[in-house]
């Protein structure tokens, strides 16, 4: 069992009281001795031949249309090695977006009301702005390996360098935004972060509601019904806390045995985007309208756009990840671009009007010419027929 893993478990099984200095001191021991049982296997992992092994079987990417399956030996070290690397990749996440990100925002908050930032300050801002992106970057691969689990993915340096640009963008300019429009009105940020933060934890299960399946037993042999139920709502809580700042490339599924959505879903993705640049741009217009004399040196429209486009710079560098250097790109069922397409397609079908509307109108408008050319008809007729009286009223 991972780290993270025995920490969750403890705490929903009650085994852990975190009010008591001995639970905290029996967790901190076992965090010490797992890191050093890591250190242990990596230093001596290949000096003693093991006599157990395992056959893990991996499919290569596609080439011509044909996958080759290939076998590798894994020891016990490099197992324990690799779940110990899953367990960190998990735990950058969780420490990125319930740790870092709202730590960035308070920091970023305190230096806009102070109006200077000091040296030691900002240093902890970047650490922190480099924390959450990389939280974000391990999600992603994350998302990758579990998606593609059957497949030997290898994930090259464009890839990450897309990634890491993509996230930068997003994050920077949502927790700028976010900042900004918290520093004019500070009653209405409660209510825009409960209404974020809620609307992405209860997503989840509105779905799973409406799927109808049944409730999720085989997460933990463990657990009791009450503690699978507090486990799933840590994971939304989660998923909740991440989208507040990014997409979660990590999409959750309660009614999957994996509790991950394992489809490439373009619409939703798409969807997020635009409600988001919306609400950027709607923060930013409620900060440009209500702004203090704080901002008085600072270009308010030019910092508005700079936003905005810093802002469509992550969408782009994730267009550029999507279409060019996603390491699993051959086997999407449909690119990124045909499924913008399709999206925008769906969006001006909603928004156009019925068919009936329009054949209403133009009957309409038929119906209004006939009668204004059968009043012009009877106008005309009315005139040639005055000379007519005229000529008999002379006789």
């Amino acid at each position: 069992m991972c780290w993270h893993h025995f920490f969750l478990w403890e705490l929903v099984c009650g085994k852990l009281d975190l009010h008591k200095q001995e639970g905290l001191v029996h967790v901190c021991l076992q965090y010490k001795e797992l890191c050093v049982e890591v250190f242990y296997i990596y230093f001596h992992a290949g000096r003693v031949e093991e006599p157990y092994v395992s056959i893990t079987k991996k499919r290569q990417m596609p080439k011509d249309g044909y996958s080759e399956e290939i076998e590798k030996e894994v020891g016990q070290a490099e197992g324990k090695l690799c779940t110990h690397r899953s367990a960190f990749s998990r735990a950058s996440v969780i420490q990125a977006f319930l740790g870092s990100a709202p730590q960035l925002t308070l920091q970023l908050y305190i230096c806009v009301l102070q109006q200077e930032i000091t040296a030691a300050r900002s240093v902890f801002m970047v650490l922190s702005l480099l924390s959450i992106v990389y939280g974000a970057l391990r999600c992603n691969i994350l998302a990758i390996k579990i998606k593609y689990d059957d497949y030997d993915v290898s994930v090259k340096p464009a890839a990450y360098l897309c990634i890491f640009m993509w996230r930068s963008f997003e994050i920077a300019t949502r927790v700028t935004v976010l900042v900004l429009f918290s520093s004019v009105l500070q009653i209405w940020t409660l209510p825009v972060v409960l209404v974020n933060f809620f609307g992405f934890f209860f997503y989840p299960w509105i779905l799973f509601w409406q799927s109808k399946s049944p409730f999720p037993e085989n997460i933990e042999k463990a657990l009791s019904r009450v503690g699978t139920t507090i486990v799933l709502c840590l994971l939304t809580f989660l998923y909740a806390g991440i989208n507040m700042f990014c997409w979660s490339a990590v999409q959750v599924k309660l009614n999957d045995p994996d509790l991950i959505n394992k489809s490439q879903n373009w619409y939703r993705l798409t969807v997020y985007y635009m409600l988001r640049f919306i609400e950027n741009a709607f923060l930013l217009l409620m900060w440009y309208i209500y702004k203090t004399d704080i901002y008085l040196y600072v270009c308010a429209p030019l910092l508005v756009l700079q936003l905005l486009i810093g802002y469509c710079m992550a969408v782009l560098f994730m267009l550029v990840f999507y279409q060019f250097c996603h390491p699993c790109k051959k086997l999407f069922s449909s690119s990124i671009s045909e499924g913008l397409l399709s999206c925008f397609k769906f969006l001006c079908f909603i928004c156009k009007p019925p068919k009936s509307t329009i054949l209403t109108d133009k009957a309409e408008v038929k119906s209004e010419n006939t009668d204004e050319a059968w009043s012009s008809s009877k106008t005309i007729d009315s005139q040639k027929g005055n000379p007519h009286q005229s000529v008999s009223s002379n006789a």
